[in-house]
């Protein structure tokens, strides 16, 4: 989860010896099983010497030898992710590991001293998750604070980052419901930050912090760069510019002023890219769509603009008006302006109306009774594009004189000559090409940091399939 710095964030490390910031939870409120709150002010931050002998509720302070044993001595084949904070590792805490602990399993986080977060940031994870709960945000089972073992502990999220569902090359297609359900239940973690009594402002809002459950239940991760919201009459906070490239809204990065409105404007963005299917910043494709806001918004309020670049592998999975009803949300979340933004209040508001119409409710069943799964290979190239091409390659009558399809005779196929060649180019005793689609095992790229947390090691052929990465994930402007 989370992201390392860039080299220009490192660069100036080097020079200054600063580190990002981390601002404490002071005035926050604690919900336990939804998004109405129950307002109590809640402990100042607390220093990392205070959370060797001190915990937070019912947050369990781990040694690291238990820890260890959890993780089998922190075996290779464990590790769920890597990243700037240090390496992600599966674990399951039970009987052999602490009396009386039911057998959970975990995601350890364990951070690299050599790495570029610190203190400071792991010392924010703590403060937020060990005082916060509700059902959209990762929940903090423990940490270890032993000597210079800095390590947390969370919940395990069976299907990993929404990042991987929508960018892998060959994947299970993620239906228009479920990208729905996901981004409603982003909202409502947002939503609930938010509304605190100090609001809470995320900060790195992106689609490789939003995990999932095995039920596709959306979770927010990584609160090491969250900042506690502006006080009595001030409108902002005024912060280092911090979070990742694409995200990022465009008044925080020109100004520095934190406020509310710019998580919403991160909000959009992942929305975006749920409804085209692309990253936000992606440099495989023309100079003009480099930027995927600065490409797609303007689409989003003409219909039938609109209609051509939705991400065609949710074609017949929803209704019209539902779709141009999350554009224009879409669109008005990525306002230059941020009062032009709504709140996530009123964003959520919207999820739960277009989830209720009739229109909606119809297609989900529709698709409930088929009962499909459509496995699903990304174009490399533009559809129009792959279409054109394919229409040119593919005359009606075949006139190769090495491979001409004869008739058959008296009702039996004629055998093709031995100098005929597979049309793909592949010797005979190879799959077809076809064969190569497959449902993918969970597996980290290795430029995110995995609270990601997937379901099985890193598969050692799955860099073939996936894209390369085109963002860092934090930044220093």
């Amino acid at each position: 989860m989370g992201g390392c710095f860039s080299l220009e964030e490192q660069r100036l490390q080097s020079r200054t010896g600063t580190s990002a910031e981390a601002g404490g939870p002071d005035g926050l409120r604690k919900c336990k099983s939804d998004s109405k709150a129950i307002s109590s002010v809640l402990a100042p931050p607390k220093d990392v010497e205070d959370l060797q002998t001190e915990g937070y509720g019912n947050v369990n302070i781990f040694t690291y030898n238990e820890l260890r044993a959890a993780t089998k001595n922190f075996r290779p084949d464990q590790i769920l992710g890597e990243g700037g904070f240090g390496v992600v590792y599966k674990g399951v805490i039970d009987e052999n590991v602490r009396i009386g602990f039911k057998s959970t399993q975990v995601a350890v986080k364990e951070l690299n001293p050599e790495g570029f977060q610190g203190d400071k940031e792991w010392l924010a994870e703590v403060n937020y998750l060990g005082q916060l709960s509700h059902p959209n945000l990762v929940e903090l089972i423990g940490y270890c604070c032993e000597g210079s073992h800095r390590l947390l502990v969370y919940e395990y999220m069976a299907c990993g980052s929404l990042e991987k569902h929508l960018f892998r090359r060959v994947c299970l297609n993620m239906p228009w419901s479920t990208r729905m359900k996901i981004a409603l239940g982003a909202a409502r973690g947002l939503e609930y930050l938010h509304g605190a009594e100090r609001s809470i402002i995320y900060r790195d809002f992106k689609t490789s912090n939003i995990l999932l459950d095995a039920d596709y239940n959306a979770k927010l991760s990584d609160f090491g760069l969250a900042r506690t919201g502006p006080s009595g009459d001030q409108t902002h906070v005024s912060t280092r510019v911090m979070g990742t490239y694409g995200y990022a809204a465009p008044e925080y990065v020109m100004t520095g002023h934190l406020t509310a409105r710019s998580d919403v404007y991160g909000f959009g963005v992942v929305l975006l890219e749920m409804i085209i299917g692309r990253r936000a910043v992606d440099k495989s494709r023309p100079s003009r769509e480099h930027n995927l806001v600065e490409w797609a918004r303007p689409l989003l309020v003409h219909n039938r603009k609109l209609f051509r670049i939705i991400d065609p592998r949710m074609e017949g999975q929803y209704s019209t008006k539902a779709a141009i009803e999350v554009a224009s949300l879409c669109y008005r979340c990525l306002s230059q302006n941020p009062k032009g933004r709504p709140t996530m209040s009123q964003v959520v508001e919207t999820f739960e109306e277009v989830q209720s119409m009739p229109e909606c409710q119809d297609i989900l069943l529709q698709n409930c009774m088929t009962g499909s799964v459509t496995l699903y290979e990304v174009p490399k190239e533009p559809v129009e594009h792959v279409e054109t091409e394919k229409a040119k390659q593919e005359p009606t009558a075949k006139t190769d004189a090495v491979s001409v399809a004869v008739p058959p005779t008296n009702g039996k196929p004629v055998p093709q000559s031995r100098r005929t060649r597979p049309a793909n180019g592949r010797s005979k005793s190879e799959p077809p090409l076809e064969c190569k689609l497959y449902i993918p095992s969970p597996d980290s790229d290795g430029h995110q940091l995995g609270l990601e947390t997937l379901a099985s090691p890193p598969s050692r052929n799955s860099s073939r399939d996936d894209p390369p990465p085109v963002d860092e994930d934090l930044y220093k402007i």
